[in-house]
């Protein structure tokens, strides 16, 4: 296996992880807040999180959502600078997609509150790309 096609792979890891962040902010966006919170806790019965939440509720929710869409979007960026071989976009990319699956499996995965596909598919994906980029760099470093 050589570097150049693992960092391709890397790459095109993190461009799916970033699509997917980037549509579940768009759909968190778009949502009312019962809406929101149905869309992210999908294994938690829909009626238990209906509710006429403040408006600040909703506007916190509105953050994450937008967290979400820039998380997304700073991957996708950093997968096609990842292909391109740039070293930088490897760390840069895996400290924004690492840290924010990190919150996600502390905070709503491990809980329960989310199904296997795509939450924790995702956290496997961001890991399985941060683990193959530490690989690539300690691999080309001894070069």
């Amino acid at each position: 296996m050589n570097a150049t096609n693992v960092l391709k792979g890397i790459a095109v890891l993190w461009v799916i992880w970033g699509l997917v962040h980037t549509l579940a902010g768009v759909i968190v966006l778009t949502s009312d807040a019962s809406g929101g919170f149905q869309a992210i806790a999908d294994a938690v019965d829909p009626a238990t999180l209906a509710a006429n939440y403040h408006e600040a509720v909703g506007g916190i929710l509105n953050q994450h959502g937008w967290n979400l869409g820039w998380f997304g979007i700073a991957t996708i960026i950093g997968g096609v600078l990842i292909w391109r071989e740039n070293r930088t976009a490897i760390w840069v990319t895996a400290m924004i997609g690492g840290m924010a699956d990190l919150g996600y499996l502390l905070f709503v995965d491990l809980p329960g509150y989310v199904h296997f596909m795509p939450g924790t598919v995702m956290t496997l994906v961001s890991g399985t790309a941060i683990v193959l980029s530490l690989w690539v760099w300690r691999s080309t470093a001894r070069q």
